[in-house]
């Protein structure tokens, strides 16, 4: 059995029920309550599936222990760990607990769409935690457009489309401490996102590309460290 601190009781004892209402229809949860039946590859269970073939080399990237799902990027691979669950909402919200246990360490929610072809491998936007800051970028109508990663990379990018990049990311200070639990919201609505961390409001970013009509997979990136536990999904 979890033990849970008296906030993150009080959260998910009345909290949820709350939500149920104001977040909507829950789609999804998770609380990684099982084992692995064996410990040499990724088997986070539950319909998730993982990177770790395509770029590590099939090491062990995700391991399921405590009641918990930890995650870390293996030495040698060349792209931080993807863990992923399909889902579908126009507008919704995503929670989960997460800790960080390392300076530098980040969760990354990447919401994407892998029907969409105007971007690069269905990025729509992310909501990066980190342990002194939470960045939304919308990547949509920024770095992953087709056009704009060509012109990248090609170096013929305008100073135009540059000054255009710098507005789909914004950052809000959160510092939060490492190697403990914490709360996480993210709400999508509309053009606009926003976060909460342990029942607090950290800042709301809007940009077109939020507003994407279906939103079809979660992806959870980590270049080195973090663990997660209690994933819910609501859609509106």
């Amino acid at each position: 059995m979890k033990f849970l601190s008296p906030l993150v009781l009080s959260f998910f004892l009345t909290g949820f029920a709350f939500a149920e209402d104001s977040f909507g229809e829950l789609i999804f949860e998770d609380d990684f309550e099982r084992s692995e039946s064996q410990e040499r590859k990724d088997e986070p269970g539950n319909e998730w599936t993982t990177s770790s073939e395509m770029t590590a080399g099939g090491q062990k990237q995700v391991d399921l222990r405590d009641g918990a799902m930890y995650m870390h990027t293996a030495e040698g691979a060349n792209h931080a760990v993807s863990v992923r669950h399909e889902f579908a909402f126009e507008n919704g919200t995503v929670g989960m607990r997460f800790k960080l246990e390392n300076e530098g360490d980040t969760l990354r929610l990447n919401f994407a769409d892998l029907g969409l072809k105007s971007v690069h491998a269905g990025h729509l936007f992310d909501a990066v935690i980190g342990l002194d800051q939470v960045v939304f970028e919308d990547k949509k109508t920024g770095v992953m457009n087709l056009e704009i990663r060509a012109a990248r990379e090609a170096g013929t990018l305008t100073p135009e489309k540059a000054n255009l990049l710098k507005a789909k990311t914004k950052s809000f200070p959160n510092p939060i401490e490492k190697g403990v639990w914490h709360d996480l919201l993210v709400h999508v609505d509309g053009d606009q996102i926003s976060a909460e961390i342990n029942g607090v409001k950290v800042g709301s970013f809007q940009s077109e590309g939020f507003a994407h009509p279906t939103k079809r997979l979660l992806r959870l990136l980590t270049p080195r460290h973090s663990a997660v536990d209690e994933v819910r999904i609501w859609r509106r």
